[in-house]
């Protein structure tokens, strides 16, 4: 049957009928219930073949006359669905017009000045990459050769992939060319390209350029052609003369990742990667640390080979004093285990005491690795595939003074079918002006399968000072639009200062939880079929649902990830006054329950999701926009007796609301907004829906017969009653002056 009830689809202009998709309703018997005003479970809306709405791309794109985005003329504001909740009911084209790219290009409204698209044909090539390592002493710190020749190695020997080819550039002043490309065939190879790693400084000024050119020389010189390739620029200097060959670097077709070290680094070291759609990573000036190492780890190919990709398992430093040990606790899980190295460095003459005990027990000494005396690293590959289960290795400082201690252990996928626990870090932006928070976001999976419950850390590191930890979270609160989705986030808003950060992050469990089955991350909709010329099509059934319950359960894993760096301008010097609100709450939920309306949410902080707000303020209205636009002038429900949580804890509120009725269901509309100590308020929540269903006063026929009927015998019964009463009272009277009489009789004779 056609029905002009409102399915949720945008724009509403498009037109339809419902059909019985599933067998909980019989055919033809798609019908509003009256009680619920809801069609009953099972009923699908068929969009017809032919329309004549333009809108929306963003949900019926196979529509033929589909070719707009929904605007604020059609957008359905009534839909249940996520882009009201997250943009707060603005349709697709609000969101768009309000995007830095359009206030800055508004679009053209003359077609005839469009100019014609450009494709290019993209084929894959050979991985080629370059090496151009600052060897310059601009650099701060007597110990840059070491590290640089440390990490470098490191990428040579365990990163790079088979088969890539890898030539090595290094510079100061001038330019030197240590090797040209050499396919990497076997580990030989390898070890023969670290022979060409640099083993002591240049001169002391810094010229960029130089080593870029050379980079080009040598990618160029394999079979003619640069575009495709990659250029690794690792440098510390200063080069006030880098602008002359950036055009001609940037536009060559080389992708260029950047490592750069120390603040004393030209600030635009980090526009090559930007420009050339490289990686960038920034490693502060305490290169004791394993910050480097890490950086080089974070350089894969993105060919989406992930068997042949380095895992990094472990990154673990520290200051150890005098006959301390560094001893932890590392988890090979069974994605993993192919060509796994235990990597250790340390800053004295002589090696730590190094032991590696596997998950049976077996342990590797200083004996079973490969030690470099000269640059400080020891190197242990385990052979065949690495037993699965706690490793425990312990690193000994030998000496009465302190020094820095670090392990590294990498490793690579067990099953070429089989896709590694994998783990992806960035931040929300590149570069940030203080107060504006930035987001955190880590991004933990198994193929396309989100991993859940698992501890992740990051640890921001400045230029100066000390490292940032954060604990983020995949809870659907705060900073983290989705729980349960594999992605880990949180706000991160208090700098020690301006410049360069780096990023890196600690992934572990004790026990995953993944789901059953590849969870879709592309949350395209499912079409039950459309009706053409009268006649239903449908489509086949729709794909299997994941559900909640259907997880399993496996063992613990280690993961370590780099995360790139980003730059933080205008942070005030010395104290500052509180300027962060509590953070936006987006998981409000309303419900009734005995005529109340119960609220639940995710509670946040006095700083965005950090501390304990103050209170909160609660209003509801009839209409999602009448709180959206004047949220003060809606009906406010007394929340004092609420106490607020700490941030992350569950907070639950029940009031009894103002009746707003539309026929037999009360819709009410509720939003809220935290406040901190300083009365600072956060944004307005997202809008929650609690419904009550009014049954409606019907009465059939039948029973209303049956009442008037049984109103009449009870009426007659009554009566019968009344009448019998007064006969008998009567009766009795009459006894009674009868006898009145007599007895009056005989006294008088």
């Amino acid at each position: 049957m056609r029905s002009s009830s409102p399915a949720s689809r945008c724009s509403s202009d498009l037109t339809g009928i419902y059909v019985c998709e599933k067998k909980s309703c019989a055919e033809g018997s798609c019908v509003i219930n009256k009680l619920t005003g809801l069609f009953k479970e099972g009923c699908a809306f068929i969009h017809e073949r032919n329309q004549t709405a333009v809108s929306s791309i963003m949900y019926m794109q196979s529509l033929s006359s589909v070719a707009e985005f929904c605007d604020e003329h059609n957008h359905n504001r009534e839909a249940p669905n996520l882009q009201n909740r997250m943009c707060d009911y603005r349709s697709t084209w609000e969101v768009i017009k309000n995007s830095t790219d359009f206030k800055n290009n508004p679009p053209m409204t003359n077609t005839s000045h469009i100019t014609p698209p450009v494709f290019s044909l993209l084929q894959k090539r050979d991985r080629v990459i370059c090496l151009v390592l600052d060897i310059s002493k601009t650099i701060t710190g007597g110990n840059w050769i070491n590290r640089l020749h440390q990490a470098a190695e490191l990428y040579l020997l365990q990163i790079v992939e088979e088969n890539s080819y890898v030539g090595i550039v290094m510079f100061s002043h001038i330019g030197e060319i240590k090797t040209h490309v050499r396919q990497i065939v076997s580990d030989d190879v390898r070890k023969q390209l670290a022979s060409y790693l640099p083993a002591a400084s240049g001169s002391g000024r810094t010229n960029v350029c130089a080593g870029l050119q050379l980079a080009s020389e040598v990618i160029r010189k394999k079979d003619g052609n640069v575009f495709g390739s990659e250029i690794i620029l690792v440098t510390g200097g200063q080069d006030s003369s880098m602008k002359k060959c950036f055009s001609d670097t940037v536009n060559s077709g080389s992708v260029i990742h950047t490592i750069t070290v120390g603040s004393s680094a030209a600030k635009e070291i980090e526009q090559f990667s930007k420009e050339t759609g490289g990686l960038k990573f920034f490693v502060p000036e305490r290169l004791d640390f394993s910050d480097l190492l890490d950086a080089f780890s974070g350089i894969l190919s993105r060919s989406g080979d992930t068997f042949n990709q380095s895992i990094q398992i472990e990154s673990a430093s520290d200051s150890i004093g005098g006959y301390k040990q560094l001893r932890r606790t590392v988890t090979i899980d069974s994605t993993v285990g192919r060509e796994t190295f235990f990597v250790a460095t340390w800053q004295t003459a002589e090696p730590p005491e190094i032991t590696v005990s596997d998950p049976s027990g077996k342990s590797y000494t200083n004996k079973d690795f490969d030690i470099d005396s000269i640059f400080h690293v020891a190197r242990l590959q385990i052979p065949g595939i690495a037993e699965t289960g706690e490793w425990i290795y312990t690193l000994t400082n030998i000496h009465l003074s302190p020094q820095v201690l670090t392990m590294i252990v990498t490793s690579r996928a067990a099953n070429s079918t089989i896709p590694a626990m994998a783990v992806k870090a960035h931040m929300s932006k590149d570069i940030n002006d203080y107060p504006n928070p930035m987001v955190v976001y880590v991004q933990v999976s198994q193929g396309f399968s989100p991993i859940l419950g698992a501890n992740v850390t990051a640890i921001i590191s400045p230029e100066n000072g000390d490292p940032i930890s954060l604990e983020l979270f995949d809870n659907g609160a705060g900073s983290d639009i989705v729980k349960n989705d594999g992605i880990y986030s949180k706000y991160l808003f208090s700098f020690p200062g301006n410049g360069r950060y780096s990023l890196k992050v600690h992934v572990q469990a004790n026990r995953t939880i993944i789901p059953q089955t590849a969870m879709r991350w592309s949350h395209a909709m499912y079409i039950p079929g459309y009706v053409e010329n009268g006649k239903i099509k449908m489509n086949p059934s729709r794909p299997s649902v994941i559900k909640n319950d259907l997880q399993i359960r496996r063992g613990g894993f280690h993961r370590t990830a780099a995360g790139g760096s980003f730059i933080i301008s205008a942070v005030p010097v010395g104290p500052y006054a509180d300027v962060f609100p509590p953070c936006k709450i987006i998981d409000l939920d309303a419900r009734i329950e005995d005529n109340k309306v119960v609220l639940s949410w995710t509670a946040p902080g006095d700083d965005f999701d950090k501390g304990q707000a103050a209170g909160y303020e609660i209003r509801t209205s009839e209409t999602p926009l009448e709180l959206r636009d004047n949220f003060y002038n809606t009906t406010f429900v007394n929340a004092s007796s609420l106490s607020p949580e700490h941030a992350g804890y569950k907070e639950l509120f029940a009031f009894k609301p103002e009746a707003f009725t539309t026929e037999n269901i009360t819709i009410i509309y509720v939003a809220v907004r935290a406040i901190d100590e300083v009365l600072l308020y956060s944004e307005l929540s997202n809008i929650a829906q609690a419904v009550m269903f009014i049954p409606p006063m019907d009465f059939p026929s039948s029973n209303m017969e049956f009442s008037v009927s049984t109103i009449l015998l009870l009426v007659f019964g009554l009566l019968v009653v009344v009448c019998l009463t007064a006969s008998t009272t009567l009766c009795l009277l009459k006894k009674k002056d009868k006898k009145t009489v007599l007895e009056t009789t005989t006294k008088l004779l």
